[in-house]
């Protein structure tokens, strides 16, 4: 390889790197909500060079979290209670179509994948003991991509995956508290359980049950924050103890 091309090699990585890193943190809520994205201030939060940033956001403006405005550069994208209940009900038909495939088409090494997915979910008091919500987060998005996993379609994969990231930044930003679902656990293993047992039409109702229980309840503390995400309405500051959010909540 010429230097030429390890030069090509490094930039991508560090745009990559960008990328994941404020894609993360819009998710997160750490960018709030129609807050403008100034390349000078990323540079600093980030420690990376305007180019890697600029080129980071061009990107993210595909993942539809990011919006460019016309000569005055990017902001945040807005949220709003239209756009989640469009985004559950897209979600809810993909992951069911993609779960049914799984059912259909996955075998042993699947089953036992999503045997240990549950495992490692529902053995959360390691993580209610230290208050690590990154490692829930990490086994929650991994039950639900365990699930599907073997439905063949690497489209529903890709969507599956967007759509479950769409869907965890309104649980941030909503700052739904781990009290407000009790039965969460609960739900996730029924919903194993039906799985495994292979019962499509069981397993479908059952995940649909499950977001739209966690739906009903943010679509309640959305209307609550203010000014109110479901005129499109932007917020120039995150609301405080965004990292303390969705810990237990999510769907």
């Amino acid at each position: 390889m010429s230097r030429q091309d390890d030069a090509g090699a490094a930039a991508r990585s560090r745009t990559s790197d960008i990328f994941d890193r404020i894609r993360h943190d819009i998710i997160r809520g750490r960018h709030a909500p129609g807050a403008k994205l100034k390349i000078e201030a990323l540079r600093e939060q980030y420690a990376s060079g305007a180019t890697p940033i600029r080129e980071a956001l061009s990107l993210l403006t595909a993942d539809g979290l990011v919006a460019r405005e016309h000569q005055r550069g990017f902001r945040v994208a807005d949220i709003s209670t239209s756009e989640f209940e469009e985004l559950l009900a897209i979600r809810c038909f993909i992951e069911g179509r993609a779960l049914r495939l799984a059912i259909e088409r996955g075998g042993q090494d699947w089953e036992e994948d999503v045997v240990l997915a549950r495992h490692r979910l529902l053995g959360r008091a390691s993580w209610e003991a230290n208050g690590d919500e990154t490692e829930w987060e990490d086994y929650h998005k991994s039950f639900h991509m365990a699930l599907i996993s073997a439905c063949g379609s690497r489209t529903l994969l890709r969507l599956s995956n967007q759509l479950y990231d769409e869907n965890s930044r309104y649980r941030h930003i909503a700052r739904l508290k781990g009290g407000a679902r009790p039965t969460v656990y609960k739900e996730h293993d029924q919903i194993a359980e039906a799985v495994l047992a292979r019962d499509a039409d069981l397993a479908v109702q059952l995940l649909e049950s499950h977001y739209r229980t966690t739906g009903n309840l943010l679509r309640e503390a959305l209307e609550t924050l203010s000014p109110s995400p479901g005129d499109g309405a932007t917020q120039d500051t995150p609301p405080a103890s965004r990292d303390a959010a969705s810990s237990g909540t999510g769907s």
